[in-house]
């Protein structure tokens, strides 16, 4: 007998039935998927090439690994062979649980390559949109007003900036397109990043402006008046706030690197970049740094849009007290920057202990507690992460056991792991370090093991 798993894997004997929503997914890599449609692009496809496929095929794939992680939790599905041994079915159940979620990580990962293949053209259709809403709404405010300069230059301005960006966007297509600059190297949408590009562009565009008006206009006097609002006074506003966004961007990327680095800060990379990024920390919970970081220059540059479209002969004039507010945002944009994360750390290890269990030293084979804190990084739920936990014990590495719960996982957990310590553990003196999903080490616990 066999157990087949989320993935369509082969476990240990036993037969636990197979868990719904399992059909029409096959282990890592199997060359297609079973089921009405599968290798082409109909309603159940789940070839995992194309967007929907791809999308068909991780959501098949996470309900089928959720099916199997209830079964568990439940307490069925473990072989009779193994229900003698609460450690061995535990470790069993691991190992499967463990084998589907990297095939769901898989299929996670095929999404994640097919949306960056289609995100591209969305974001050139919106841009490309954008430029016909502007045509139409200038077509109608030159009703009764007659078309101006300030219009061809607004629309002259408006086509060379989207013909860049249209460039820019084809040549990293596999990134992304548009959006490849404002992902980070954690694969997430960067709130710094996109706030300083989203200057750029307002600078940029309110520049080609006044550079084409100087093109179309013959009268002295009206260049000569251009190129007075060109003056530093007027855009000081403007340009401080583009130099302090551009400096939180290229700041912020220094100091995360830096504490990374200095194991101070855990990163793991997430599946694909969600607009959710700009709002929330890695854990996907909500930043108020990062709102209120971005709200702020939206905003600002709201304004700046505003002022710009008033008079487009002149730079926008951001007054001071906006620059001082985005200056405000950014620093405590930063220091958030700064106190986010830690490093992970052992603060105690003990023996775990059953009801009824006496009072005894750790020995081989008894299962220890780890208790501490950072033990699970934000972002590294998912189970193929989880499973990337180890222990060191004195020389010996243990992969931390996958406990289901309902709903979720017990073990292991971000102040709690438990482990067995295994029989090649050499009585005595040894040394207890946590290596995390991020590659991030603990300190060192000593204790005392005896035979």
């Amino acid at each position: 007998m066999s157990v087949e798993t989320a993935g369509g894997a082969t476990g240990a004997s036993g037969s636990p039935g197979t868990p719904g929503g399992a059909e029409g997914f096959t282990a890592p890599g199997a060359a297609g998927v079973t089921g009405a449609g599968a290798g082409g692009y109909g309603g159940d496809c789940t070839c995992g090439k194309c967007p929907r496929g791809a999308r068909e095929g991780h959501r098949r794939a996470v309900a089928a690994f959720v099916a199997l992680r209830e079964e568990y939790a439940a307490g069925r599905g473990v072989p009779a062979a193994l229900a003698h041994s609460a450690g061995a079915a535990r470790q069993w159940v691991s190992d499967e649980l463990a084998l589907s979620a990297r095939s769901v990580a898989e299929r996670a990962a095929a999404e994640g390559t097919a949306w960056l293949d289609a995100v591209w053209r969305r974001t050139l259709l919106v841009l490309w949109a954008g430029i016909g809403v502007l045509v139409l709404v200038q077509a109608l405010t030159a009703i009764g007003t007659g078309w101006t300069a300030p219009r061809t230059a607004a629309l002259a301005a408006a086509m060379v900036l989207t013909l860049a960006l249209t460039g820019a966007g084809w040549r990293h297509r596999s990134r992304g397109g548009l959006l490849a600059p404002l992902i980070g190297e954690d694969n997430r949408l960067s709130t710094s990043r996109t706030v300083a590009a989203g200057w750029l562009l307002l600078v940029a565009y309110a520049v080609l402006v006044q550079a084409v008006l100087l093109t179309v206009v013959t009268d002295a006097a009206a260049r000569q008046a251009l190129v007075d609002g060109l003056e530093l006074p007027r855009g000081a506003g403007l340009l401080s706030a583009l130099a302090i966004t551009c400096a939180v961007a290229v700041l912020v990327r220094r100091v995360v690197a830096v504490r990374i680095q200095g194991r101070r800060l855990q990163k793991v990379r997430a599946e694909r970049p969600r607009a959710g990024d700009l709002l929330t920390d890695d854990a996907g919970r909500g930043s108020l740094t990062d709102t209120q970081f971005l709200l702020l220059n939206v905003a600002a540059v709201s304004f700046a849009v505003v002022r710009l479209a008033r008079d487009p002969s002149r730079l926008p004039d951001l007054p001071w007290s906006f620059a001082v507010v985005v200056l405000v945002g950014a620093l405590m944009y930063l220091a958030g920057k700064y106190a986010e994360g830690g490093r992970p750390v052992v603060l105690s290890v003990v023996r775990a202990r059953e009801p009824g269990d006496l009072a005894a030293p750790i020995r081989t084979g008894d299962d220890i507690e780890i208790r501490g804190t950072g033990f699970v990084p934000p972002g590294a739920q998912g189970a193929d992460l989880l499973a990337r936990t180890v222990v060191r014990i004195g020389a010996v590495h243990v992969h931390v056991p996958l406990v289901p719960v309902a709903g979720g996982f017990g073990n292991p957990a971000d102040g709690v792991l438990t482990v067995p310590v295994p029989a090649d553990v050499e009585p005595g003196r040894v040394e207890v370090r946590v290596v995390t999903a991020a590659g991030v080490e603990t300190n060192g616990y000593t204790i005392d093991v005896q035979d």
